[in-house]
């Protein structure tokens, strides 16, 4: 693996925050169910992956910038001299055979090239490999996408897996399962299963950033009386005040009723249009009404789409 910094595109100074978002960039892009049958964006995932699995460890971030392991997370070994293999059966192995000081650096080479823990060496046990990551799309509702919720992913095998949708999650947003992938080899750790949830539409809310949007239909009356009322919301109905001579397209706002945002700690809001809504039956009343009524301004509703 090159340079992990360079795989997500951040600087060596960059924040745990800058790495994190950087990983969430990248892996919404690569991610194999977003791109099947392309094995380009597949090795792309696996190596953001494995760059965000040592950045994020602070104390494997640290070493790697100290150069004690390389970007696989192996230890590095000590720089070797001629003199150190002057004598002994070492050139008499099939490590030196093939190029290698001793067959201890042979199975650093194996252990670093298959997936091993670093510093995996003959005299540690017996060769170990990390199981093989996988990854599920799940579908989830708006509300649980907005409030959070639990949804259980039965696979193929037969195994279940609970998974934490958390309050305000987005859509492609991808969660990560740690060791809940395929078995480690030799009792190595298990790999982690990668889950991007699909957040279905509503019927008629909708969500931009971390605010909710929602058409309220009213009637005739409340738009010219105005009105106590009951709108929904994510968290469920809440009453709210209609100003007299409301109209369509007018906007309310209802404070703290959108989306909780966990970077910021804050809720957003919830932006109710208007829209008045004739009655459903004939009304004589009203329609006699209407046509001796004179109003006090002439409105012109049309004017500017006639210019």
């Amino acid at each position: 693996m090159t340079d992990p910094y360079e795989i997500l595109g951040v600087a060596r100074t960059a924040t745990d925050k800058e790495i994190k978002d950087a990983f969430k960039r990248l892996a919404r892009k690569y991610h194999p169910d977003l791109n099947p049958d392309d094995r380009t964006a597949e090795a792309r995932f696996k190596a953001i992956s494995a760059a965000n699995d040592l950045l994020k460890d602070k104390e494997k971030r640290r070493r790697f910038d100290a150069g004690e392991i390389d970007a696989s997370g192996a230890e590095k070994p000590q720089q070797r001299y001629y003199r150190d293999f002057a004598d002994g059966p070492a050139y008499a192995s099939h490590a030196a055979q093939d190029g290698f000081a001793s067959n201890e650096d042979l199975e650093d080479f194996l252990a670093r090239a298959f997936g091993a823990g670093a510093g995996t060496r003959r005299s540690q046990g017996p060769f170990r490999a990390r199981g093989q990551d996988v990854s599920y799309v799940l579908p989830v509702s708006f509300m649980d996408a907005a409030n959070g919720g639990i949804r259980t992913i039965t696979l193929p095998e037969g195994k279940t897996l609970n998974v934490s949708i958390p309050e305000g999650a987005e859509d492609r947003q991808m969660l990560r399962l740690k060791g809940q992938g395929m078995p480690g080899f030799g009792g190595g750790p298990a790999g982690d299963a990668f889950v991007e949830l699909h957040v279905e539409p509503h019927a008629f809310f909708h969500r931009k950033d971390d605010n909710i949007h929602v058409e309220v239909p009213i009637t005739l009356k409340e738009a010219v009386l105005g009105a106590r009322i009951n709108v929904p919301t994510i968290s469920g109905p809440v009453a709210m005040t209609i100003p007299k001579g409301a109209n369509t397209g007018q906007t309310l706002r209802l404070r703290d009723k959108g989306v909780f945002d966990s970077k910021t700690g804050k809720r957003g809001h919830q932006l109710i249009t208007l829209k008045v809504v004739l009655p459903a039956d004939e009304e004589p009343e009203l329609a006699a009404f209407l046509e001796t009524w004179q109003p006090k301004t002439a409105d012109e509703p049309r004017k500017e789409m006639l210019k």
